[in-house]
């Protein structure tokens, strides 16, 4: 039973409860107002009345819409499928973890997680939203409840995935953030384990290196990068033409290359910047395990290396998989970087929803905008349903409590 001292006052209870609310509404209003207008018509989705873009009226009658019975599906559907990976989802990447490696069986559970969830929304709830219709639209009490009541239409999601073929710019997104978080991971877990265990002068004056650069702004070091990608070839010629390096180049490519829009380029760019905060979480993860099960393990026989990868690695799971979501986040969100670095063929979601403004803007553009927009945001909310606990974990714990 809870001690009356450390009970909280109700005044305090509600403060909190009444900021925890507002904080919501504020935070979350934006992402649900473009999500509705994306699925309206321009003349509902861009209406003044917020009813209109609520409703949809127009697109009701135009389009048709979704049944009270449908909303109640998708409602269900939609909460049994964030329980999912909560209930299953650690059990699941068990099974699948190969090699008794944790982070593979939860790459291999999320991608499965992520098919699963596509098939879903794109084909089997709105199928069962369907039969329910078909089945209750007869029924003399219940036919009010088949009928469309909420305008809704998926035209701006297939424009921009088929007609402006999207997914080529969410491939680009996956493997420019796949690179950087394998990257960036790899450097950074050998880093922030050398620097968790060192205790000389130079690893804490790398450390205030590593922060002092990360604290740049992108605007500062973009600038530097983009006349070396442009004028790459000139830069590298030399490299070629010389007879002492030239032979060896020349395995690669018959002349020098040109930096810009090539995606492993733009990845080492993004690994540079983004490296010192993964040195810095990944140390702060490695300082909470003891050193004892360093000494330990060696005591036992392993070498340094072979303590870190089978002592000290399997308890600091969710510290990597924390860190690693947030590389994914800063690869995957950013803006400058690739919008300067790639071209048209190579460009990322992000920056290529400027595509559907830059020309002369319609309604219909506009909400196709909204559209890829909202489409951004689902690997992401894909990432939290498969990993919070291992986030929270890692987040409130570190590693292990030393």
């Amino acid at each position: 039973m809870t001690s009356r001292t450390l009970r909280m006052p109700f005044g305090l209870k509600l403060l909190v409860a009444v900021f925890v609310v507002t904080w919501s509404i504020v935070a979350l209003f934006p992402l649900f107002w473009i999500t509705v207008m994306s699925v309206r018509l321009p003349v509902d989705g861009l209406s003044s009345n917020p009813l209109d873009v609520l409703m949809g009226p127009r697109t009701r009658a135009l389009s048709g819409g979704l049944s009270l019975a449908g909303l109640a599906v998708w409602i269900v559907a939609l909460v049994a499928l964030y329980r999912l990976p909560v209930r299953h989802g650690e059990a699941a990447a068990a099974r699948l973890a190969v090699g008794g490696r944790p982070f593979a069986g939860w790459m291999l559970a999320g991608a499965g997680y992520g098919i699963g969830l596509a098939a879903a929304v794109g084909w089997l709830i709105p199928a069962a939203v369907g039969l329910v219709d078909r089945v209750l639209a007869p029924v003399p009490l219940l036919g009010w409840l088949a009928t469309p009541a909420i305008g809704m239409t998926l035209e701006h999601y297939r424009a921009v995935w088929v007609q402006h073929e999207f997914y080529r710019n969410f491939l680009n997104s996956m493997l420019i953030t796949a690179g950087v978080v394998t990257i960036s991971l790899s450097v950074g877990t050998l880093a922030g384990y050398a620097l968790a265990r060192a205790r000389s002068n130079l690893a804490f004056w790398l450390l205030i290196a590593a922060l002092v650069f990360r604290a740049l702004p992108h605007s500062v070091l973009v600038t530097g990068y983009v006349p070396a990608f442009v004028n790459s070839a000139d830069l590298l010629a030399p490299l070629w033409a010389n007879p002492l390096t030239g032979w060896f180049f020349q395995l690669f490519a018959a002349r020098p290359p040109t930096l810009y829009g090539m995606p492993w380029a733009t990845i080492i760019v993004l690994v540079s910047i983004n490296q010192p905060f993964t040195i810095w979480m990944m140390r702060s993860f490695f300082q909470n395990i003891p050193s004892e099960l360093d000494e330990a393990a060696r005591v036992d026989g392993c070498s340094h290396f072979g303590a870190f990868v089978r002592v000290i690695m399997p308890v600091m799971w969710p510290g990597v998989i924390t860190t690693g979501l947030f590389s994914f986040l800063l690869a995957y969100n950013d803006y400058l970087v690739t919008a300067l670095l790639l071209d048209a063929q190579s460009q990322t979601m992000v920056p290529a929803i400027t595509q559907f403004l830059n020309r002369d803007t319609r309604a219909s553009d506009q909400i196709e905008a909204i559209a890829a927009a909202v489409s951004i945001t689902a690997p992401l909310f894909l990432l939290v349903l498969v990993f919070q606990k291992q986030i929270v974990s890692g987040l409130t714990q570190g590693a292990v409590k030393g």
